[in-house]
């Protein structure tokens, strides 16, 4: 039997593990000798030979990358990029895509088993993880309008390898879209610090260079669409990854918003970012809206993008702006969409706090969500509806919205 007490700090230690579950982050879980272990490249089902990268006596987990798989799954394919497929030595591996070896249809059913279990770890029972909804007919490649590389100190150009920042080499990018995949491989020449390789909405191609101790140059304006509506932006400024994710979340959000929206009331949308769930709430009727957003040159645009409809844009943290609001301060629908750390008990007590007539959550992370839900919970608020979106193809990255209402019997 294998002695964890003796484990080099080589990392060459191998075991052979069941895999019996899937983790949030990518990674699946097995177990030796009762402790959790950690394991990338591998499928729920599949038996592998793994090598221990982490561990140790004192650690309550371990991790370790597969370097053999001995039982494949049904479930398996070909990597879809061949620079992480797991023939290669871990330390080589392109990072970005840590789902691409499992076939599509299998990759959403594991994202809605992560929501499930999120779910019923942190919000409590009977809230049920809707199906993952792919956004089109594709093979999940080709998507990426925005793509992050990195150049080392010897001037080689890829991604990082997955927990770490050994710069990787590669000759594809199947993820990206085609231009910004092969601009990409364009890339020589450069400083030892980041790249970013960005396609807005006019379809050209911009790289930024962020190279170590230089300051960036001023930004440039760029724009997206949704619809008809028009949105600008720093180029290096967030926007959705997907070319449809802007549309898919504006739909579901719009959606969940229907015949809840008072013209007479005040509106909020909370992380609002350049403005597109405030506009979603003025396509459905809203006259009166504020924006909230902590970065300043987000809030700028915002104004500008908002400048047909009714809106205040306000920068500020979401969860200061909430307490500084006049007691008595009531909302017709609140919107917010918080990074992937989630909201938080002050934000999410905030929000309960303005008595809204609804509330729709969107969420890039399962378990932040898991949690905020459950403080809603708490506060005498449900979760009736879901949707989760595919948005993040051969990644375990995936949206979910939620429309919130309170419990029956819960006065106004």
């Amino acid at each position: 039997m294998w002695n964890p007490v003796n484990m080099s700090s080589s990392g060459d230690d191998l075991l052979d593990l069941d895999i019996t579950g899937i983790a949030h982050g990518g990674t699946v879980i097995a177990r030796h000798e009762g402790r959790v272990v950690f394991v990338s490249d591998a499928i729920p089902g599949e038996r592998v030979r793994a090598r221990v990268t982490e561990g140790g006596d004192t650690r309550r987990f371990w991790r370790a990358d597969t370097v053999e798989v001995l039982e494949a799954s049904p479930h398996r394919q070909a990597h879809v990029w061949p620079e992480a497929e797991v023939t290669r030595d871990p330390s080589e591996r392109a990072g970005g895509a840590d789902l691409g070896h499992i076939r599509l249809d299998h990759q959403r059913a594991l994202k809605r088993r992560v929501l499930q279990e999120a779910l019923d770890k942190f919000a409590g029972a009977g809230i049920q993880a809707p199906e993952v909804e792919g956004v089109d007919d594709s093979d999940g490649t080709g998507w990426r309008t925005r793509v992050t590389l990195h150049v080392d100190d010897d001037g080689r150009v890829g991604p990082f390898a997955p927990r770490s920042h050994r710069v990787v080499e590669v000759s594809s990018h199947p993820l990206a879209r085609p231009a910004v995949a092969d601009a990409a491989l364009r890339l020589t020449g450069r400083r030892a610090g980041r790249v970013e390789l960005v396609e807005p909405g006019d379809g050209r191609v911009r790289t930024l260079t962020r190279a170590d101790g230089r300051r960036r140059p001023a930004p440039e304006t760029v724009f997206e669409r949704v619809g008809e509506r028009e949105f600008r932006l720093d180029a290096g400024g967030f926007w959705q990854v997907h070319p449809l994710a802007a549309t898919t979340l504006d739909a579901a959000v719009r959606d969940a918003l229907a015949g809840r929206v008072d013209p007479e009331a005040t509106h909020f949308d909370l992380y609002g970012g350049v403005g597109l769930f405030a506009s979603t709430l003025a396509e459905q009727g809203a006259t009166d809206i504020v924006t909230v957003e902590s970065d300043r040159r987000a809030t700028e645009y915002a104004a500008q993008n908002l400048a047909r409809y009714d809106v205040q844009a306000v920068t500020a943290r979401v969860d200061r702006f909430l307490q500084a609001l006049p007691d008595g301060t009531r909302a017709g629908a609140v919107v917010l969409d918080p990074p992937r750390a989630g909201a938080g008990r002050d934000v999410v007590e905030g929000v309960v706090g303005l008595d809204p007539e609804a509330i729709v959550y969107v969420a890039c992370d399962p378990v932040a969500l898991a949690r905020d839900l459950g403080t809603f919970r708490e506060l005498g608020w449900e979760a009736p509806q879901l949707r989760a979106f595919d948005l993040f193809p051969h990644t375990h990255h995936f949206e979910t919205v939620a429309l919130l209402s309170r419990e029956r019997g819960t006065s106004r």
